[in-house]
């Protein structure tokens, strides 16, 4: 057993992530979590820190045939990253994603004003962002929140989570100013492992962790 353990839940990950994290509690930062299931950890995150709390979506570019295997993302702004090296091993070309690609698109939309409920877009620049995950695997979503943020023209960007794998970890690291992970188990088997409670996160979920932080004014403009 590590220092800490089996997370109970997404919101126990949230508390003990958010106590690593108090040193941009100062700068008056911005808790991005990547939704669903990382809004829950980054509402525990953005309460510990009286931050305001923002869920952002990203969209997981999955195989034709088999969606859980990543192959890229889709940030708000419409840019899809990537992962060329995945691709060169399985020999496809990023044109014969493209059906995967407008499906995608068109959830995000879908959840974009869902969790917006009218506002406009995200205002970014020249804050402190903590981006914030339930866990990361191959670090795919991680790699397109830090270049979707880069665009955006922070002045700092943090990545964390409560677990990642070590190449999710050294995939951050080229992409984020800071990236902060509690547990970075190798071998890396699957983020679920590591709580004892995994349940899937749904819409609803999401809006009521954002109206929690509109109740105690941390969220909005």
């Amino acid at each position: 057993m590590t220092e800490w353990g089996i997370f109970q839940n997404r919101r126990d990950a949230g508390r003990k992530l958010s106590a690593q994290l108090l040193a941009f509690e100062t700068v008056d930062p911005i808790v991005l979590g990547l939704a669903r299931g990382g809004v829950i950890v980054a509402a525990e995150v953005a309460e510990r820190l009286g931050a305001r709390l923002e869920a952002i979506v990203v969209r997981k570019i999955g195989h034709p045939e088999q969606r859980e295997f990543g192959l890229g993302a889709l940030t708000p702004d419409g840019i899809a990253q990537y992962d060329d090296e995945a691709l060169e091993r399985l020999g496809m070309r990023r044109d014969q994603l493209e059906s995967v690609v407008r499906e995608e698109s068109e959830e995000a939309v879908r959840r974009e004003a869902l969790y917006r409920r009218g506002r406009g877009p995200m205002e970014l620049r020249s804050r402190t962002v903590i981006a914030v995950d339930d866990g990361l695997a191959t670090g795919g979503s991680a790699v397109a929140v830090g270049r979707f943020l880069r665009r955006q023209g922070v002045a700092e960007s943090v990545l964390a989570s409560p677990v990642c794998s070590k190449e999710a970890q050294r995939r951050a690291e080229q992409e984020f100013d800071h990236v902060i992970c509690l547990e970075c188990p190798d071998p890396f088997l699957a983020v679920g492992q590591w709580y004892e409670d995994f349940r899937e996160v749904s819409d609803e979920d999401v809006l009521s962790a954002l109206s929690g932080a509109v109740s105690s004014g941390r969220w909005g403009e």
